[in-house]
């Protein structure tokens, strides 16, 4: 199985403890060039913003910094989250990067709905009696399919802090419509109200690959498979609707002219060391970083292990946190990648996207390296 599925890097570019966001989009760099080295396919950079923990949050920008870095190796975007970014903007960023560095650049596409990101918010931010229920864990082909997590009391008013500072007033733009008019700049097929063709060079005839990602059976899976195009699905963040999404984006695929099937790439959060206690040690901050996540504080710059281990708990933290831990793949090599090739037959996956966080660079980069070496063994 590892020969024929590919191992790409998906990287928000966390700021190392007591660093800055300029040492982040350094390391990003050094690790960009170890995974190119390491056979890697793909390297994508994350948009977040207003996270203290992570510097990965200009996703044009970064994507050519890491693709002059580099030479081989896909590079992009995981993703732009739109609306935040107008469409012709995007287009024309993208291919600024493709036109100097033509057939390695993807475009992925991300959907930043605030009123359905609020909603889910306080769904889960609810009384734990507080019905509907969550849906039991279960195990399907051997994966873990978690309950979703629930943190009592959490505060995202940064949210709307950041529709504010964006510009992000009323309802949603319609997504499938957003993303009809990129494609459309880059197929030089763009038009105004009037009918009157519009040029948006260097966007136009960019040679570049566009992919949407998702996390749920929703807009963003139905807007793929309607287009055609290859989709990035999300376990590392929410696991429990893995399958479901994949699952719409293939009913409703139609074949386009870049792709005659569905392409599937599914996220996975991966911690590999020589063995397996190593590597729990360097994943033990990873519950904290999620929980501070999820009561609205951001990400925050990784804690070391030993501060993880201090930490005192209490059992709501941990069951709104355990979704996450528990299908974080931490292990030896031969460990991990067995749990992934699980994750790859239970999702059909295509292709498999591998994010790592630990509190030292070094450490994250010998993971990568780690995980490419048992994989291609």
């Amino acid at each position: 199985m590892p020969a024929s599925v590919p191992l790409s890097v998906l990287d928000l570019g966390p700021v190392p403890p007591g660093g800055t966001a300029a040492d982040a989009l350094r390391n990003t760099l050094d690790l960009a060039r170890a995974v190119e080295a390491a056979g890697y396919r793909r390297y994508w950079v994350a948009e977040h913003h207003l996270n203290p923990g992570v510097a990965s949050s200009s996703t044009p920008v970064l994507a050519g910094l890491v693709a002059s870095a580099t030479s081989t190796i896909r590079v992009g975007s995981g993703a732009v989250q739109m609306p935040m970014t107008p469409p012709l903007q995007i287009a024309e960023q993208f291919g600024t990067v493709a036109a100097v560095h033509p057939g390695r650049v993807d475009l992925g596409l991300g959907r930043f709905d605030i009123h359905r990101i609020l909603a889910l918010v306080r769904e889960r931010s609810a009384p734990a009696a507080a019905p509907p229920p969550p849906p039991p864990s279960r195990h399907v082909d051997g994966l873990l399919i978690p309950s979703p997590g629930r943190v009592p009391g959490a505060d995202f008013s940064w949210i709307t802090t950041l529709a504010d500072r964006m510009g992000i007033e009323g309802d949603a733009p319609d997504h499938g419509a957003q993303v009809r008019e990129i494609l459309s700049y880059l197929e030089g097929t763009a038009t105004g109200p009037d009918g009157t063709p519009i040029h948006a060079p260097p966007a136009e005839g960019a040679d570049l690959d566009v992919w949407l990602l998702g996390s749920s059976p929703g807009v963003s899976a139905r807007t793929a498979g309607a287009l055609g195009l290859p989709f990035a699905v999300n376990y590392h963040t929410i696991p429990t609707t893995v399958l479901d999404t994949v699952a719409a984006y293939r009913a409703a695929f139609v074949p386009s002219a870049g792709l005659d099937r569905p392409y599937v790439m599914v996220s996975a959060d991966v911690v590999v060391a020589p063995s397996d206690q190593a590597a729990q040690e360097l994943a033990a901050p990873y519950g904290q970083w999620v929980l501070d996540i999820r009561t609205g504080r951001g990400a925050q710059p990784y804690v070391t292990p030993e501060q993880a281990r201090e930490r005192v708990w209490t059992d709501a933290e941990r069951a709104g946190v355990a979704d996450r831990v528990d299908t974080q793949f931490v292990g030896s090599p031969d460990t991990v990648r067995d749990g992934l090739e699980i994750l790859v037959k239970a999702t059909g996956a295509d292709e498999l996207l591998v994010t790592t966080i630990t509190t030292d660079h070094a450490d994250r980069v010998r993971s990568h390296e780690l995980l490419a070496q048992a994989w291609s063994a």
